[in-house]
C-alpha cells in the first residue's frame, strides 16, 4: 500500500511537470484526488486495514494527499502566470505608433439656427409649444380660415394620409391646437418639421423646418408685431439691421405682412445675395383672423393676437451664405465641421 501511495506521489509530480495548460492540471488533480480518484480510494479503503496498516497508510496518505494538493496549487498559479503573460505578450500595444486623433462632433447649422432663434423669443416670455408631424385636415387648413380651393390643400402640395389625416404642411397646426387647449393671454413658439410635396432642389425639399409664433392678448397690434420681429432681425443679424414690411395675403392673419431685412452681406447697397435689391425677404406674419381664435372660443371683442413663421433652412442659408439647401440633410462632415 505505500509503494502504491508512493507511486500516486511520482506519476502526479510527473504530470504536473510537463502540465502547460489549466486542463491538464485539472485532469490531474480529478484522477488523483477527485472523488473517484487514485488517493481518494485508498483513503476510503482504510476501513478495512489492521489497526497497524492503518496507522502507518493512514498519516502517509494524507501527506501525500497534502503534498500533491500543495504542488496542483502551484502549478494551478504557475500557469495562470504563463498564460497572463503570454495574453499580454499578444495585446501588446506598439507605443512607436502614431495615435488617432477623436474627432468631436459638432452641432448641425440647423439646429444653432433654431436653438438661437428660440432663445430671442423666450427671453421676451415666449413658451415652446410642440405639435404631432400627423395631423388633422382640420387643424392644418379648416382651423385656420384656410378655403377649400386653396392651393395648399392639393395633393400636389400636402401628404394626405387619408381623407382627414396629413403630414403637417405648417406647424400653424400648433396655433390651432393651442387657441383650443388654453385660455388667453399666452404667448407661443412652436419650432418643427414640416412635409410638403417639393421636388429637392437648391431652395426646396419635402421635408423642412418651421418656427411659428403666436401671442394672444388684450390690445395687441401690429405695431407690437413689427416691435417684436424688428428686435428679433437685430438679434438674429446683428443690431445694424433694418427690416421692412410688405403687404401679403394669408388665410389666418388679417391684416398680413412679409417682412424683409436689409442685406447683412452689402448692408442695403446691393449685391448678388439680395439680388441687388439691398433686401431679403425672411418670414410672412400679420394679425391672427378672428376666425382663427373663435376656433379655440376665444373672445374676439377682448383679445387681439398676431402671428409669424418662418423657415429655419431660409434663415440658416441667408446666416451662413448656404446656397443649395440640400448640403444641410447629406450628412457630410466636410461641411457640418465648419460650424465649429
Amino acid at each position: 500500500m505505500q509503494d502504491r501511495i508512493n507511486q500516486i506521489m511520482a506519476e502526479a509530480k510527473e504530470r504536473l511537470a510537463k502540465a502547460k495548460e489549466m486542463k491538464e492540471v485539472e485532469d490531474i488533480r480529478i484522477s488523483t484526488l477527485g472523488k473517484k480518484g487514485q488517493l481518494t480510494a485508498i483513503l476510503r479503503g482504510m476501513g478495512a486495514l489492521s489497526k497497524e496498516e492503518k496507522k502507518q497508510i493512514g498519516p502517509a496518505a494524507n501527506k501525500a494527499k497534502g503534498e500533491i494538493e500543495k504542488l496542483i496549487n502551484a502549478k494551478f498559479d504557475e500557469v495562470k502566470e504563463a498564460a497572463k503573460k503570454a495574453r499580454f505578450e499578444a495585446e501588446r500595444i506598439d507605443v512607436t505608433e502614431p495615435g488617432r486623433a477623436n474627432l468631436m462632433g459638432v452641432r448641425h447649422p440647423l439646429t444653432l439656427v433654431a436653438e438661437e432663434i428660440k432663445t430671442i423669443f423666450k427671453n421676451l416670455g415666449y413658451e415652446i409649444a410642440e405639435g404631432p408631424l400627423v395631423d388633422t385636415v382640420f387643424n392644418a387648413f379648416d382651423g385656420l380660415n384656410s378655403p377649400q380651393n386653396h392651393p395648399s390643400r392639393d395633393m400636389t402640395d400636402t401628404f394626405y394620409i387619408s381623407d382627414g389625416i396629413c403630414l403637417r404642411p405648417h406647424t400653424s397646426t400648433v396655433q390651432v391646437r393651442t387657441v383650443q387647449e388654453r385660455k388667453p393671454p399666452f404667448r407661443i413658439i412652436s419650432p418643427g418639421r414640416c412635409f410638403r410635396c417639393d421636388t429637392p432642389d437648391a431652395t426646396h425639399s419635402p421635408m423642412f423646418h418651421q418656427i411659428e409664433g403666436l401671442i394672444v392678448d388684450e390690445d395687441i397690434s401690429m405695431s407690437d408685431l413689427k416691435g417684436t420681429l424688428d428686435y428679433m432681425a437685430k438679434q438674429l443679424f446683428g443690431p445694424e439691421t433694418k427690416t421692412k414690411f410688405r403687404p401679403h395675403h394669408f388665410p389666418f392673419t388679417e391684416p398680413s405682412a412679409e417682412m424683409d431685412v436689409s442685406c447683412f452681406k452689402c448692408g442695403g447697397k446691393g449685391c448678388p445675395v439680395c439680388k441687388g435689391s439691398g433686401w431679403i425677404e425672411i418670414l410672412g406674419c400679420g394679425e391672427t383672423h378672428p376666425k382663427v381664435l373663435e376656433v379655440g372660443g376665444i373672445d374676439t371683442e377682448k383679445y387681439t393676437a398676431f402671428a409669424f413663421g418662418m423657415g429655419v433652412e431660409r434663415i440658416a442659408m441667408l446666416k451662413y451664405g448656404v446656397d443649395d439647401i440640400r448640403l444641410f440633410y447629406e450628412n457630410d462632415m466636410r461641411f457640418i465641421d465648419q460650424f465649429k
